[in-house]
Formats: C-alpha cells, sequence, structure tokens
C-alpha cells in the first residue's frame, strides 16, 4: 500500500540512527581532549585483549576526572567499597571511569532499559565474567546436554496476558552468588525450589553449596563442560548429578560459602530429589507455556549488558546469542515493556538473577521476549521434582 515503510527498513533506519549516535558520541569525547590530560587505565595488562581487539588508552580533561571521582567516592560509599593501598584506589578509579563510558554506550544500545552505575562499576569486563557469571558450554542455540528429547509441543493460544511464580509463592528471595562463579548452581536451585512447590505446595530454600563442593558433572556431548564449583558449570550437568546421588539438601543444613570446599553432603539430609527434567524448544511461545505449566525455568543468556544493567526493560539492538555465559531463573512475563526496537509495547520476561538485591531491579532483570535477545532462548531446560525425607 503506496505510503508505508517497511517493518525492516523502519528497524533498519533505527539501528543506524543509533550507530551514528555511538560514532558521533565517540568522536566528540577525543575532540575534546589535549595532549595535557591525564590518562586513567583501564585494570587490565596492557597485553589484554578484550573480545579480540586491543584495550585503547582514552585522555581525560581535569573536570572530567574531579567529576568521575566524586562519582567513584558515592559508588564507593553507597556499596560499602573499601581498597587497601592508594595503588589500587587508583586502579579500580580508572575501572570506574571506564565503565561509565561502557555504561553510556549502553545506554545508546539499549535505550529503553536504565544503565549507570552498579555494584559491580570497578570491575573489569574479564573480572565480572569470571567472578559474577559462570556458565560455561553447552552449545545454545538448540543444546541438547545429553538430553535426547526436548518437552512436547503445548497449547499457546490461552495462555495469561502476564504470569509471574513470585505471585503464586513458587520463587524463594533473591539470593547472593558473591565473586563465585556459581550462577549455574543458583539457576538450578530456582528451577528445583519452583518445581517442589508446584509438587508439594510446600517453598523451600535449597543449598547451592551442595552443588558447588560436590557436583564434577561432565556433558556426555562436550567432555570439557563439567561443573567446577566457582570456576563455572552448567544447569543440565547438575541435574544428572542430583539424580545419581540422591537429591538436594536444603541451605540452611548446607549453608552456602561462596568458595569450593570439601564436599559434605549427607544423604540422610536429602530434602528435594529430582525426578527427570528436559530441553525447553527455541520458539519462545513454547517456553511461556511452559513456564506456566511446568514452573519458573532454568535459563542461560548472554550477560554483556547486565553488568550496568539499573533497571527497565533490557532490549538491546545487539546482543550475541551465542555467547551464552550466565545461568538464571525465569520466574514469569509481562505484556507492555516498550521497545523502540518493535516499535511499540511488547512482552517481556521476568528474570530472576543471583547478584543479590543491590543490583537491577532488586534482584530481578526484565529482558524483552520474542525475537531471542541475547540467546535468552537457546538454553531452557524445566525440571520435575518429588519432594523426599530419609
Amino acid at each position: 500500500m503506496a505510503g508505508l515503510v517497511p517493518p525492516a527498513l523502519t528497524c533498519a533506519v533505527s539501528v543506524l540512527v543509533l550507530t551514528c549516535a555511538l560514532t558521533l558520541s565517540a568522536l566528540a569525547l577525543h575532540a575534546s581532549n589535549s595532549e595535557d590530560d591525564l590518562i586513567i587505565h583501564q585494570v587490565t595488562d596492557d597485553d589484554a585483549l578484550l573480545h579480540g581487539h586491543r584495550q585503547q588508552h582514552r585522555k581525560f580533561s581535569g573536570n572530567e576526572i574531579l567529576g568521575t571521582e566524586k562519582k567513584f567516592r558515592s559508588f564507593m560509599e553507597k556499596y560499602g567499597k573499601t581498597y587497601d593501598t592508594r595503588e589500587e584506589y587508583r586502579h579500580r578509579l580508572g575501572i570506574f571511569a571506564k565503565n561509565m563510558i561502557r555504561a553510556a554506550e549502553h545506554q545508546l544500545l539499549d535505550p529503553t532499559a536504565v544503565h549507570g552505575v552498579t555494584p559491580f562499576s570497578d570491575l573489569s569486563e574479564e573480572e565480572f565474567e569470571r567472578m559474577y557469571t559462570g556458565m560455561h558450554g553447552g552449545g545454545g542455540l538448540g543444546f541438547s546436554n545429553g538430553v535426547t528429547e526436548t518437552a512436547p509441543p503445548l497449547e499457546v493460544d490461552d495462555l495469561p496476558e502476564t504470569f509471574d511464580w513470585r505471585e503464586k509463592g513458587a520463587v524463594t528471595e533473591v539470593k547472593k552468588q558473591g565473586g563465585c562463579g556459581s550462577c549455574w548452581a543458583f539457576s538450578t536451585t530456582g528451577a528445583i525450589e519452583g518445581a517442589n512447590f508446584i509438587a508439594t505446595g510446600e517453598l523451600l530454600t535449597l543449598s547451592e553449596q551442595q552443588l558447588v563442593d560436590c557436583d564434577n558433572e561432565c556433558d556426555p556431548t562436550e567432555k570439557d563442560a563439567c561443573d567446577k564449583g566457582c570456576d563455572g558449570g552448567l544447569m543440565t550437568n547438575a541435574y544428572k548429578y542430583l539424580i545419581q546421588s540422591g537429591g538436594l539438601e536444603e541451605e540452611s543444613s548446607y549453608p552456602y560459602t561462596g568458595k569450593r570446599g570439601e564436599c559434605k553432603f549427607e544423604p540422610e539430609r536429602v530434602a528435594v530429589r529430582v525426578a527427570n527434567f528436559t530441553n525447553i524448544p527455541l520458539d519462545e511461545n513454547q517456553i511461556a507455556a511452559n513456564l506456566v505449566h511446568r514452573g519458573p525455568l532454568a535459563v542461560g543468556l548472554n550477560a554483556i549488558f547486565m553488568q550496568t544493567y539499573i533497571g527497565g526493560v533490557s532490549c538491546p539492538l545487539i546482543c550475541f546469542k551465542k555467547m551464552v555465559n550466565h545461568g538464571v531463573l525465569l520466574v514469569g512475563y509481562g505484556s507492555k515493556g516498550f521497545s523502540i526496537l518493535r516499535l511499540g509495547n511488547k512482552p517481556y520476561w521476568i528474570i530472576k538473577n543471583s547478584w543479590g538485591k543491590h543490583w537491577g531491579e532488586d534482584g530481578y532483570y526484565r529482558l524483552c521476549r520474542g525475537h531471542g535477545i541475547c540467546g535468552v532462548n537457546t538454553m531452557v531446560s524445566a525440571v520435575v521434582t518429588q519432594n523426599y525425607k530419609a
């Protein structure tokens, strides 16, 4: 019909506009610098590479340095940060300055969310990924993890417009993994806590530390994708370990320490056992149906925008689906998160994270739904449990 702009062209123009904005912003920043400006260095070694590109030093004006340091001191006070030496302080200030630039870039690429200072603003990207993500292997994009079958198709026409397992009592309080790459363990326990609630009506807080200490399970199709405590793991590996070991203790009997130690699992203290688990298809309508009918789902995604995320519905223009590195828990979905990329109000996922309540929206992340953003649909699994007391 004459006068209508094709959606693909509109989307392409939107991407072009934001790309130009990024380019002009970068040029403006560099143009404002003089040769005598002080250089604040990134924390990584001079020879370090990030995503295949050598880090460039950026120069900051005197006013920028003063303003950045003031924000840095506010950040330290808000999050209780201390540094042992003046050198470490300067080191972290340099990273903080770089992350402020990253947050501004993320804001341009993800305009429907809010990006800025977070508890992780003094960590380099490498440090953040090593300490606060921790999902390795699995392949993504229709992973199998040794599971030969995916969940059968479910009816999607009658799904509610919005849904939230928190409102039904199936989700425990937001937990905190600390500087340990154990996100996979928290994703696993969250799915099992929800499944057990559906099976028994009782919400138990289960032990991540048992998985961190005791689970060494490897993916049968990807032998180097093993559960390694704070060095990463996979949720489906953890399910297999729990089936074999007999079950999972409660948090109260096997509390979290944030580091790998000697396995202290005692079968007589098992609170919940895993009966079975399955992969969920890539179709996000099927993911929604399985969420509604099976309970909270363990999910992997690319966490690149999460280090600077403060709130809102995240719908980044660019977020690689194959770079899945973080395990989280899908607990619900909403219907009216505005997306510039989609040109209107579109649905979003409600995701429970494991970085404490001071991150994001009281520990939660909203991510737009429908286009597999950040690979959120590529590694989704559901679990079935049986209540068990020895």
